[in-house]
């Protein structure tokens, strides 16, 4: 079975390059952000009804690169991104995402953290809240109770510090599944 591993965050922490790096790494698939490829089609700004259309896509792309896919589906966010966006932006979430969050499982996931310097990219929105998103993505996961790593260093420690989380999770999942009760 494959095991889906979600890279959330605040703009420009490394995301989509860590993404390309564990596909590499671990010779499988990883699944861009659709939401970059969905506003760069619009001829006008993104409203609250295009993140349901955003969700939809996200989701349809990790469904086909799973069945690529090698042991992990690294993916360059998730409906937690969708989420945390919406409720900052407009206020609420729609309740389509709100279920389809509840219902789609990761198995792991990895928080960038903020210890990067900003790129400016003409879809990022915030450069002076990364440490506010950062609490709001940190939060979310621990409340509840999700699984995971904090992420952070430059350039080849970020990337060790990506793998090394994923291998200590796994393994020690791995080893408690075959612990005698």
């Amino acid at each position: 079975m494959i095991k889906r591993i979600a890279i959330i965050g605040p703009e420009s922490t490394g995301k989509s390059e860590l993404c390309q790096h564990l596909a590499r790494h671990y010779d499988t698939e990883w699944v861009p952000e659709y939401a970059r490829f969905y506003i760069d089609r619009l001829d006008r700004d993104y409203d609250q009804h295009d993140l349901k259309s955003i969700a939809e896509g996200q989701l349809t792309w990790e469904d086909e690169k799973a069945e690529y896919s090698n042991n992990y589906l690294i993916c360059d966010t998730n409906l937690i991104v969708i989420k945390i966006w919406s409720d900052h932006k407009y206020g609420e979430t729609a309740p389509w995402i709100e279920e389809q969050l509840k219902q789609r499982i990761y198995d792991f996931y990895l928080l960038s953290n903020i210890d990067i310097p900003w790129r400016p990219d003409p879809q990022r929105e915030h450069p002076n809240l990364r440490q506010h998103f950062f609490e709001v993505y940190k939060n979310y996961l621990e409340k509840h109770k999700l699984p995971y790593a904090l992420v952070s260093g430059i350039e080849g420690e970020r990337k060790k510090c990506a793998v090394d989380a994923i291998e200590n999770f796994f393994s020690n999942k791995e080893d408690a599944g075959s612990s005698p009760a």
